[in-house]
């Protein structure tokens, strides 16, 4: 891996500037002129998760919420108006929860070993694997454990965005976007699309 120092990112902005315009003199142009993103991802923080690069996006394309260990938080302020902004003002069509296999949020929930702010905010990871104990303590190997909490973790929080007011007034007018939860695995790069409990949530009244 190749350690940039600050003014190597500088620099780089330039070179890519001028690559931008080798291809298409008015690229910023078209850029300024606004956004119109088809998706909103919602995913961690981790620097090794740059979500354009993986899906072969570029700007204007996403619309990116990023936290530790991609937390739909119904208290987050910050989370529920980039929600409500996406769904309401762009109108995205689907919505991402995307998570990944070694996460260190999700490790630190594992383990009880969080400590302050992080500790609070992983919280309900640490519920969702003492909830789910039984199933994950059976897995033959801790890194099997960590993946399928990561993954439980991708679920519950796409549950959790069906349950926001931004959602329910999208679901009551009947123009809605659809939901979607992904983990990605570092050790490939691939994504997988994870099943969702849709019937359920819909029995439940979460969605129509």
């Amino acid at each position: 891996m190749h350690y940039h120092d600050y003014q190597d990112l500088i620099e780089n902005n330039l070179i890519w500037i001028q690559e931008k315009l080798a291809e298409d003199k008015a690229y910023f142009e078209k850029l300024a002129r606004g956004q119109k993103p088809p998706f909103l991802f919602i995913g961690c923080s981790d620097s090794r998760m740059p979500l354009n690069s993986f899906t072969k996006t570029g700007p204007g394309e996403l619309f990116i919420h990023r936290n530790v260990a991609n937390q739909v938080s119904l208290t987050d302020m910050n989370l529920l108006a980039v929600l409500e902004y996406a769904v309401e003002v762009l109108q995205v069509q689907h919505i991402v929860i995307c998570g990944h296999h070694g996460c260190g949020g999700v490790e630190a929930a594992y383990k009880g070993n969080a400590r302050g702010a992080v500790g609070n905010w992983v919280n309900p990871i640490r519920e969702l694997y003492l909830k789910n104990r039984h199933e994950l303590d059976a897995l033959p190997t801790e890194q099997e454990r960590l993946n399928r909490l990561s993954e439980y973790n991708v679920i519950a929080q796409v549950e959790n965005i069906c349950k926001t007011s931004a959602m329910n007034r999208a679901y009551q007018s009947g123009v809605f976007p659809s939901v979607h939860g992904w983990v990605l695995e570092l050790t490939s790069g691939r994504i997988k699309d994870l099943p969702l409990p849709l019937q359920e949530w819909r029995e439940l009244g979460l969605m129509p």
